[in-house]
């Protein structure tokens, strides 16, 4: 590989996401701005014996009205919603196939656990049914790279495809790893992100169990509350966030809209602890410090930080110190938001859909809020937008995640 191929420069083109708070690009950020909850009752199973009842379900959502239906039964839900969320970005990147060398166009989706529910439904029909019963799609239908496999055949895509399993920084992976692959010349074009549908029985029995998850189960809209005082667990969400990535020149050559530079990209890891991140913030300072330096930017040149800010006590407080490490002085002039605050936690989709957040902060010079944020909390003292979107200048936006295993990734997204 020659050095330069390392620094080719790369650009978003398309965008699409299925969430709580909308089921395409643009409802979904006319929500997030002006600073809803996506977070209710949950409804997909009776969680009234557990700890957590609540969640930012994709309600109003039917995939067979984008998909063949034969294909909605032999798959998870989460391939549903990472499948569609695809087919929206690329149509907003106007990829036409017919015009692509296929083999140099390639898909990285992942999902940090899968199809959850379809292992849940069919354990339950080998139990009551016994083995003959258990459905022939039940693996293809569960493991996590499936969603990829299925929109590169939908595309006819022969390039590079595989699935990331990172926990909560998987989509940040996926897309930092198709940057690469661009710069490296094995793809021109490349379709990445995260899909997850983990709002299942057995996932929030073993979340629960954790104590990991708020139990502010009377008031649905406020229990996510990153860097507040009184914060206490994190919401599930679900849903999808997929990008169209593609080299400047070839973006160029087409024709195609560009929102604006993926520029730097970082994968580290605390080797600290399974679940807790690293007290001092060691790996995840690494990361944002190793994607400021791919981008070729400084600390000072950051407008905006979309945190991961998940709302738990640990994560909320160690992230805020990784922050003044890296950024120094700097730390108290950047904005910081958590849209976890509004979205819930997407888990291994979470990064593609800040991402999309991030990118749309570019895009318009809006900096969406932090809700819920009412008694600042004395450890998490930097500028998170609180309760308000913020009109600023953006040129510039980091985007961070942590992930269970004590992984690391993050993204610096430029204006061209």
């Amino acid at each position: 590989m020659e050095a330069a191929s390392l620094h080719k420069r790369v650009v978003v083109t398309g965008l699409g996401v299925i969430a709580s708070l909308g089921h395409n690009v643009a409802d979904f950020w006319a929500s997030i701005l002006a600073g809803k909850s996506g977070v209710t009752k949950v409804s997909l199973f009776d969680a009234k014996d557990y700890s957590c009842q609540i969640g930012a379900e994709v309600r109003g959502w039917d995939a067979t009205q984008h998909m063949d239906a034969k294909e909605v039964r032999r798959n998870d839900r989460y391939t549903h919603y990472g499948f569609c969320a695809a087919k929206q970005a690329t149509a907003d990147a106007r990829l036409d196939m017919s015009q692509e060398d296929p083999e140099r166009v390639g898909v990285i989706i992942g999902s940090g656990i899968g199809g959850m529910w379809t292992i849940e439904v069919q354990h339950k029909v080998l139990l009551e049914r016994g083995p003959r019963r258990v459905s022939p799609f039940m693996i293809p239908s569960l493991i996590s790279n499936m969603c990829g496999g299925l929109v590169a055949i939908e595309l006819g895509a022969r390039g590079p495809n595989f699935g990331v399993v990172s926990a909560c920084s998987t989509a940040t992976h996926a897309i930092g790893e198709s940057l690469r692959m661009i710069r490296s010349g094995e793809a021109d074009v490349m379709v990445c992100g995260g899909a997850e549908a983990a709002i299942t029985p057995l996932a929030y029995a073993g979340f629960c169990s954790m104590k990991a998850m708020s139990t502010n189960n009377k008031n649905p809209e406020q229990a996510s509350r990153p860097f507040d005082m009184n914060r206490d667990g994190f919401i599930m969400g679900e849903g999808a966030g997929i990008l169209v990535i593609e080299s400047l020149e070839h973006a160029l050559a087409r024709g195609a809209r560009i929102y604006c530079e993926l520029a730097g990209y970082s994968a580290t890891c605390d080797a600290y602890h399974i679940t807790s991140p690293d007290p001092e913030g060691k790996g995840l300072s690494l990361s944002m410090s190793r994607a400021l330096a791919d981008a070729r930017v400084t600390p000072a040149d950051i407008d905006y930080i979309n945190a991961h800010g998940t709302s738990t006590p640990y994560n909320d407080k160690y992230e805020t110190l990784a922050i003044k490490h890296v950024f120094g002085a700097h730390a108290n002039k950047v904005l910081i938001s958590s849209t976890k605050s509004m979205t819930g936690h997407l888990l291994g989709a979470a990064g593609s859909v800040e991402a999309i957040i991030s990118i749309k902060a570019i895009e318009t010079g809006e900096v969406p809020p932090t809700i819920n944020l009412e008694t600042p909390d004395p450890d998490c003292d930097l500028d998170y937008v609180p309760n308000v979107k913020r009109r600023a200048q953006v040129n510039i936006v980091l985007t961070d995640n942590l992930g269970f295993g004590g992984h690391n990734a993050s993204l610096v997204f430029r204006k061209l």
